[in-house]
């Protein structure tokens, strides 16, 4: 018999990226609701990094208000991208553990890195209510965890767009999905056409069922990568089953869609 595949957990206890405190509770409650054992069952062998190190709003000031706390974010991200290089190199698989969206940055940065040196692409299915399309131009908020997606697909600020370096963005929009959309911003929806990216609303998901919607988002995920990376952001499911969310964003993905 071969080896059990591995799963190496690394916590990011971060909300800067949001307008609302509590995402940086994500990492402890999923290790209290037993995540470790959860996939154990799963038939993998456990590894936990421990969480990144963040720094709390109330001893930071937030700094430009298109970009609010973006030195605060862009580190943990740079270190989560270090991270994640150093856990693909190891033969195992790493399951990021947030905190607010921006720390995808991070993450999709160390797996793109990891992969280009190889000279292989990935592929992102990303869920969310949100678009997370924002730049600093169209943000109404100013708040990063809105951008993390514009930034995976190489759109907005340099030097977060620049985090797995300059030779393209992270990832192509042809090769990108987001499922469950049903709350963009009016000036994110040009960024959203503009990317690319498969963009799958609830109605898609009403139309045409889970599983087709997820059939085309893993073709355009899988043509021509290593590999895919999953984003899930829990506000994608209906805030009737998870309301411990920044931005609750009614008609959802239900639970058993999650699945």
């Amino acid at each position: 018999m071969g080896a059990m595949p591995r799963v190496t957990f690394i916590g990011v206890p971060l909300d800067l990226g949001a307008g609302r405190r509590g995402v940086d509770m994500g990492p402890s409650a999923f290790r209290l609701a037993d995540i470790h054992e959860r996939v154990r069952e799963l038939g993998y062998e456990i590894e936990d990094a421990g969480d990144i190190e963040v720094s709390i709003p109330e001893t930071q000031a937030p700094g430009n208000p298109r970009l609010k706390y973006l030195q605060e974010i862009r580190r943990p991200c740079e270190a989560l991208r270090d991270e994640v290089g150093r856990v693909l190199t190891a033969g195992s698989i790493p399951v990021v553990l947030g905190g607010d969206h921006s720390i995808a940055m991070g993450t999709i940065a160390g797996v793109s890195r990891h992969y280009r040196k190889k000279d292989d692409r990935v592929g992102l299915i990303w869920f969310d209510a949100h678009g997370d399309m924002n730049t600093p131009e169209t943000s109404p908020s100013g708040n990063i965890h809105g951008m993390p997606l514009a930034v995976a697909l190489g759109i907005g600020e340099k030097s977060l767009v620049s985090l797995a370096g300059d030779d393209g963005p992270m990832v192509e929009g042809s090769r990108a999905a987001v499922v469950g959309l049903r709350d963009v911003d009016p000036a994110e929806k040009e960024n959203i056409r503009e990317s690319g990216i498969g963009a799958f609303t609830m109605r898609d998901i009403d139309e045409r069922g889970m599983r087709a919607v997820m059939e085309e988002a893993i073709k355009r995920a899988t043509s021509g990568t290593a590999g895919i990376h999953a984003s899930f952001d829990v506000d994608g499911v209906d805030p009737e089953h998870a309301p411990g969310v920044g931005t609750p964003s009614p008609g959802g993905i239900s639970y058993r869609e999650a699945h």
